[in-house]
């Protein structure tokens, strides 16, 4: 929301594009914000409304799509006053097309426009808006965000103001919630049921829905071929993470596949926002995306909760001690960091390897901010001992090196512990 109205804001905005998958809350976000900061907003939904998509079909002149989209939303349009909203505009591509006219034309008229495939349409738009358009991308809640959404905004502040004697003082409640989280995730409707008091079997069965929703559109929007190669990299993201070395594995997709078979179809779930994709870094190097190798990666879910949905994790094991930090190999736990790297930073990290004839080691991410590349260890018990990082740090003498773990805050000589459920930590 605050990003949105710094948007609003801005003297150099253009046609706002927001990006993110399907149910993660772009329509509610972009209508509460008109609500709020606008007299009145315009919305039309190209999917639904195929008058709508018909508007964007002819000619582009933005006097023209404004009148039209009065009519079909029943509204007076009015640039400074009112917030134009064009969801679904995937469905659309000419619409698309006409936000450079938008920018170009009526530069004080803000428009808005948001969709669930935008990544796959863009793909194969020829006359994508390039320069002529914003973007802000919308990631499922991350764990202080899943805090407020619960109530317990008292110990979200205390996280986001590194307040660590608080936080020391509440460790367990904290890692309790944590656990919680592990289950629930953070799309908005699981979460939102659950603050409404409803059950983790309910919780499960909304986030069954949302992942047999993102099947369908596996089949609506391929062809058939490639619907199926989609859904069996999508089906085997739980025993992709399973494994001890989380590399994405073809023969854990089908026995005998082969790369180029599928590339499309990791191509798509990405696009799509439905899957992270952790390239590996063959040395920690400046820029970092020099020394990315693209060929060998890890797969990672939208969310931890789907991730539960999909691996069809029973409820009840959230309430076995630790036992949810060590499921799948402590692959919850990566996924959970993975999450919140990406919601933190607006952008998906590598991760590093080394093999030697005496050994292995791994970092499980990478990130570059103002200390550099940090490398960050994700450890899902209290068991923190750290051969990879040391070796790491060892070798490439970074400023800031990070290992997340259910311990409390503590700085080393050259080695921060920064808690799992205290990882906002991370940005600040």
């Amino acid at each position: 929301m605050q990003d949105l109205v710094t948007w609003s804001k801005s003297p150099d905005r253009k046609p706002l594009v927001l990006r993110g998958a399907r149910q993660v809350g772009k329509t509610w976000l972009l209508k509460e914000f008109g609500s709020k900061e606008f007299v009145n907003t315009a919305y039309v939904n190209c999917q639904r409304d195929k008058s709508a998509q018909s508007i964007f079909s002819g000619d582009l002149d933005p006097s023209t799509i404004l009148r039209g989209l009065e009519i079909a939303t029943q509204s007076r349009i009015i640039p400074g006053e009112t917030l134009v909203i064009i969801d679904e505009i995937q469905e659309a591509p000419y619409a698309l097309t006409s936000l450079k006219y938008f920018q170009e034309e009526i530069p004080e008229l803000h428009v808005a426009a948001a969709g669930s495939l935008l990544g796959v349409a863009t793909q194969s738009l020829k006359s994508f808006p390039v320069g002529k358009v914003n973007f802000l991308d919308l990631y499922p809640l991350d764990f202080e965000e899943f805090l407020r959404g619960i109530n317990e905004s008292a110990l979200a502040n205390s996280v986001r103001e590194r307040e660590w004697p608080i936080i020391k003082n509440f460790k367990i409640r904290l890692t309790e919630l944590l656990k919680l989280y592990l289950f629930i995730g953070g799309m908005p409707e699981p979460v939102y049921s659950y603050s409404q008091g409803a059950t983790l079997e309910t919780v499960r069965s909304i986030q069954t829905d949302i992942v047999h929703g993102y099947e369908n559109d596996f089949a609506k929007y391929t062809t058939s071929v490639e619907s199926r190669r989609i859904n069996e990299v999508w089906r085997s993201l739980p025993s992709q993470l399973a494994k001890e070395n989380r590399r994405f594995i073809l023969s854990k997709v089908r026995e005998g596949a082969r790369g180029r078979e599928y590339e499309g179809a990791i191509q798509w779930l990405v696009n799509a926002g439905l899957v992270y994709k952790v390239n590996l870094m063959t040395k920690p190097g400046q820029p970092p995306r020099a020394f990315e190798n693209t060929s060998i990666f890890k797969l990672f879910a939208l969310d931890v909760g789907l991730l539960g949905a999909q691996s069809e994790l029973n409820a009840e094991i959230i309430l076995n001690g630790h036992q949810v930090f060590e499921e799948f190999k402590g692959a919850l736990t990566e996924q959970y960091v993975l999450q919140q790297l990406i919601s933190l930073t607006n952008g998906v990290p590598m991760y590093w390897s080394r093999s030697s004839e005496n050994a292995r080691a791994e970092i499980d991410f990478v990130i570059s901010n103002q200390h550099g590349l940090v490398p960050i260890e994700v450890k899902s018990s209290e068991n923190v001992r750290s051969k990879s990082l040391r070796s790491y740090i060892n070798t490439y003498k970074p400023q800031l090196a990070i290992r997340c773990s259910l311990r409390d805050h503590i700085v080393q000589d050259d080695l921060t512990n920064i808690p799992l459920y205290a990882i906002t930590a991370l940005v600040q």
